[in-house]
C-alpha cells in the first residue's frame, strides 16, 4: 500500500475540521448539562463493581 498523497491528507484534515465544527454546539451543550446535573455515581459504580467481582469469581473457578 502506497502512502497517501498530499491532496488526500489535505482532504482528510479538512473533513476532520468540518466534523469538529459540526459537533461543537452539541458537545458544548452536553458539557453544560453535565455541570448542572445531579451526580449519581453509585448508580454507575455498583454495577461496575458487581461485574468485576463476577469476573474475578469466574477466574477463580477456572483456575481451580
Amino acid at each position: 500500500m502506497e502512502p497517501a498523497s498530499w491532496w488526500e491528507i489535505l482532504l482528510g484534515g479538512l473533513a476532520a475540521i468540518l466534523v469538529v465544527l459540526w459537533f461543537q454546539p452539541g458537545v458544548k451543550a452536553a458539557i453544560e448539562r453535565s455541570r448542572v446535573a445531579k451526580k449519581d455515581w453509585p448508580a454507575a459504580l455498583i454495577p461496575l463493581a458487581l461485574v468485576v467481582l463476577f469476573v474475578l469469581l469466574l477466574i477463580r473457578i477456572v483456575r481451580v
